[in-house]
């Protein structure tokens, strides 16, 4: 009998993978009526849909194996980076799906949370105040007006899986919906900037850079005390802390 492995699992949802599929338990079923209508119009290879019964979703497992993941150097070719970045481009040069996403806010919105967040980060001693100022100054090329596009919303490494040179799944949508491009590309590249320039060479579209870079700052920030408090760890080697280090 196949074992029943926890993928990851915190308090708002789990998934959990017996053999060849994945089950996706959410407590909030808008983010698994996103996931699912999400696969079916992006044109990208997605996991295939088993069965959905809430507050469950069977996925089937998508062939390769992901891009990388964070903390470890990625053993993906330039040629799977740059396919990556051909996948994300065709997602985004989609139509907008009807939705508008959760990602989606406005600049103001967004530096409200992130200096209410910085000052959370300060006080509670978290991290330095130094390291926390020198990187929400990086963060603000980020806050600024976007052009919507088709966005994946949480395009981790270990959401994009590959064989050789081609993408074979991209995985977990619930985060999907009009977003800014430069917030995927940035998460795809979190602690891999290194393999920017391969990724870009597949998206293939002049990008601003500053603000890109500003992202890893922005989304590092908004990140360390939720995954601290859902049982991860982002001081580990490689992960978000480091990233904002890499930013001094």
């Amino acid at each position: 009998m196949d074992e029943v492995n926890v993928v990851v699992a915190h308090s708002e949802r789990a998934t959990l993978r017996v053999g060849d599929v994945f089950l996706k338990v959410d407590a909030d079923q808008a983010r698994i009526d996103v996931e699912v209508e999400a696969m079916a119009l992006a044109p990208v290879p997605t996991p295939e849909i088993l069965w959905r019964e809430p507050p469950v979703l069977a996925l089937a497992a998508v062939r390769g194996t992901a891009l990388g993941r964070l903390g470890e150097p990625s053993p993906a070719s330039p040629a799977a980076w740059a396919a990556a970045g051909a996948a994300v481009r065709r997602l985004h040069d989609a139509p907008l799906p009807p939705w508008a996403g959760r990602r989606r806010r406005d600049p103001g919105e967004l530096a409200g949370e992130l200096d209410g967040e910085c000052e959370a980060l300060v006080t509670s001693g978290v991290l330095p105040a130094a390291l926390v100022t020198r990187n929400r100054r990086v963060a603000e090329a980020a806050l600024r007006a976007w052009t919507p596009v088709f966005a994946h919303g949480d395009l981790q490494i270990d959401h994009v899986f590959v064989d050789g040179a081609e993408v074979t799944g991209v995985i977990d949508w619930s985060e999907a919906g009009r977003g800014d491009a430069l917030f995927d590309l940035a998460t795809l590249t979190l602690g891999h900037e290194e393999r920017l320039g391969d990724l870009l060479t597949g998206y293939g579209a002049d990008v601003d850079l500053d603000a890109l870079r500003a992202w890893w700052s922005l989304r590092a920030l908004l990140g360390v005390r939720w995954l601290t408090e859902h049982g991860f760890d982002p001081f580990a080697p490689g992960c978000e802390v480091d990233v904002l280090k890499s930013r001094m």
